[in-house]
């Protein structure tokens, strides 16, 4: 497999790295946000751009994108649209969903862009050609609120996201038992001894998944989501304490 790095960040090899989600609703709310992430303790922050009041105005969403560039953007900043059909606020139809997407590649104030997987493959690939010629990563996403798919199936998915060429696959599920958290971390550890080309973000939601948020370099995730002032998604843990469990683990593996 073959590490990413970005801003001088090495992501694929040892420890996973963390990414803090903002989520505010006004300008002022996200500018407060990125503020408080300056004493944080983190490696990449994600844009939940869904939460944003103004989302609907591409120019507003720039506008807001370059502030936020100026307090944080010495960290990578990942820029994430999530729909309403996978866990998102904003419903909006595929056409505007593609255009931000496309809009924001192009300004050069991000560094990474998620493109959930099931929008289609021509979309995903006509994001991750875009985006490639313009030097910003692409994270091909999908999240499963209600349940956790068969490990093959898991494994399946995670592999049609690297053949489309993406950067960074990504899989979310929602854990109704203990064996479902058992096979997201068997899905992860089968994908990336066998077939891995890239590094890859996996996870099971909520308390009963939380093991898999800290778990990553043992079964393979090389990034994870910790909360500073808000989390995006339910499990997600304190970022000071994740970097704590984090370095404890990674000691222990060295």
């Amino acid at each position: 497999m073959t590490k990413i790095t970005v801003k001088g960040l090495d992501i694929g090899v040892g420890a996973p790295k963390i990414i803090v989600p903002i989520v505010g609703k006004t300008e002022q709310e996200l500018v407060n946000e990125a503020e408080f992430l300056t004493q944080i303790d983190f490696d990449m922050v994600e844009w939940r751009v869904d939460h944003f009041q103004h989302v609907d105005d591409v120019e507003k969403v720039k506008q807001t994108a370059n502030k936020l560039h100026a307090i944080i953007g010495h960290k990578p900043i990942l820029f994430t649209f999530r729909t309403a059909n996978e866990g998102g606020v904003y419903p909006a139809p595929v056409e505007f969903y593609i255009n931000l997407n496309k809009q924001m590649i192009k300004t050069g104030l991000i560094d990474l862009v998620d493109i959930e997987v099931f929008t289609g493959d021509q979309y995903v690939e006509e994001i991750v050609e875009l985006a490639h010629q313009h030097n910003v990563l692409v994270i091909a996403s999908n999240h499963d609120f209600d349940k956790t798919p068969a490990k093959d199936e898991i494994v399946a998915r995670l592999r049609k996201m690297q053949d489309l060429g993406v950067d960074i696959p990504k899989i979310a599920v929602m854990p109704r038992s203990r064996e479902d958290v058992i096979n997201l971390l068997a899905a992860t550890a089968e994908m990336k001894d066998k077939y891995a080309r890239k590094p890859l973000i996996t996870m099971s939601m909520a308390g009963k998944g939380a093991i898999s948020r800290v778990a990553g370099e043992t079964f393979g995730s090389d990034l994870t989501f910790g909360a500073a002032k808000n989390a995006s998604a339910p499990g997600q843990l304190d970022v000071k304490e994740l970097r704590q469990i984090l370095n404890i683990l990674h000691r222990s593996l060295a």
